[in-house]
């Protein structure tokens, strides 16, 4: 297994390292369009071998947090190109994350017309910022219908289509965990349908693999991937007993749609419930894959990981915010740079292009 500073073919890029940027949540989209300081943003951490953009809504109903990006529009597609232009210049390569955010939303963050959809009619805990009334409890979803259903995947396919083309991004990433509407099938805490999309492993792993089916067919499995987080808590997410099943369910359903990389993410580093190795060992031997590890990661134990054959690539997030060149830094053992998280949501460039670039 090579190093993590080695270069990796996935799919028909080859990236520069196998350190990965994670997507991550940053709410500077004013009006759901990438702007000069998003591409900014992006453009300063091109060292990464792989960029994997915040999470961008594939439909209206999927702009559950305020200021989120979206790629359903043209004009959408269009916001993009400069950032996706600039991370290429700089010589890096970029997946769009597709996020549909379900019922983890609010109806102040949704365009009009929008609703918060669901699997099934249950309220996700805790509370969603809005602009214009401050913290608010997420509502309680309307049940999906069959069209609602339908109308989501094309919604998955058609901003993947634009993500590919006018957009100009390498590929996506399919977001299925931290809650969002592709784990919220997967779950019975938010999935208590007895129709074909709920019941069974079979019935809730369904959603996921037929989003995935769809998009790999549209764009080609080589330029798609898909994000999970078995035993995640975000979005009020519970482990049950068919967990395991569900996920290897899915991972068999993923490698028969030929997704190029899974990337699994493990929140224990934040307080939640550590992902056991086994299920890990079952979506990388059932996917058979490149797999993207997630959560936590320093370079000792990156190398580790890659050195024991976990993964091929290995996602850092929190350690890019404040250290756009973390590449060069996690090379050179130099020391990382603080974030102040009470900037990370914010609008504006404070906390978010303005961070020191050494």
């Amino acid at each position: 297994m090579s190093g993590l500073f080695s270069p990796f073919q996935l799919g028909r890029i080859t990236l520069t390292n196998r350190v990965v940027m994670a997507p991550m949540t940053r709410s500077r989209a004013i009006g759901n369009v990438a702007n000069d300081l998003v591409a900014t943003y992006y453009a300063s951490r091109a060292s990464a071998g792989l960029i994997l953009t915040e999470g961008i809504a594939p439909d209206a109903d999927g702009l559950g947090y305020a200021r989120i990006p979206a790629l359903y529009t043209d004009a959408q597609a269009a916001s993009w190109r400069p950032v996706t232009d600039a991370v290429h210049a700089a010589g890096g390569h970029i997946f769009a994350q597709l996020m549909h955010t379900g019922r983890v939303g609010h109806a102040a963050n949704l365009p009009a017309g929008a609703r918060v959809l669901a699997p099934s009619a249950i309220q996700a805990p805790g509370q969603m910022w809005t602009d214009t009334e401050g913290q608010q409890p997420h509502p309680v979803p309307t049940e999906m219908t069959e069209a609602d259903i339908e109308n989501a995947i094309a919604g998955f396919v058609h901003a993947s289509e634009l993500a590919v083309g006018a957009a100009g991004f390498d590929g996506v990433e399919l977001h299925g965990a931290n809650g969002y509407l592709i784990e919220q099938f997967l779950n019975t805490a938010s999935n208590q349908r007895t129709d074909r999309w709920g019941g069974s492993p079979e019935n809730r792993a369904r959603f996921g693999a037929e989003v995935a089916r769809r998009v790999a067919a549209a764009i080609g499995g080589d330029r798609v991937g898909m994000r999970l987080s078995p035993y995640g808590a975000n979005g009020g997410m519970v482990a049950d007993a068919d967990t395991d099943t569900t996920y290897g369910v899915l991972a068999r359903e993923l490698a028969a749609a030929g997704l190029v990389y899974l990337h699994v993410v493990d929140h224990s580093s934040m307080g939640a419930p550590a992902v056991p190795q086994a299920i890990k060992d079952t979506l990388r031997t059932t996917f058979g894959g490149t797999i993207i590890l997630s959560g936590g990661y320093d370079r000792a134990r990156a190398e580790a990981d890659l050195e024991a054959g976990r993964g091929e690539l290995i996602a850092f997030g929190r350690p890019f915010l404040g250290n756009p060149h973390l590449v060069h830094k996690l090379q050179t053992g130099a020391e990382l740079n603080g974030f102040d998280f009470s900037k990370a949501f914010t609008p504006g460039p404070e906390g978010y292009t303005d961070v020191p670039l050494d």
